[in-house]
């Protein structure tokens, strides 16, 4: 399993980081930088991780849906 798709997961977790962390227009291109290297990433990844993620996301998006739909409260009248 070739492990070069990491290169560009790296660039983005680090990128992710100087956008969080920076005010100016450098965190603006950090943050488009890191979404595009996470989109390579996740593209260039093993079918076996793509179909890890897949599944993780089937199963936690329920959950997710479950929880916003409780947390609205009925309309009073």
């Amino acid at each position: 399993m070739p492990l070069l798709f990491l290169l560009p997961l790296f660039t983005a977790l680090i990128s992710g980081y100087i956008c969080k962390r920076s005010t100016d227009e450098i965190g603006q291109l950090a943050g488009v930088l890191a979404a595009l290297s996470l989109v390579v990433s996740l593209v260039s990844a093993p079918w076996e991780i793509q179909l890890l993620l897949l599944i993780a996301v089937l199963v936690i998006t329920p959950k997710l849906l479950w929880k916003n739909t409780y947390n609205i409260e009925p309309k009073q009248k």
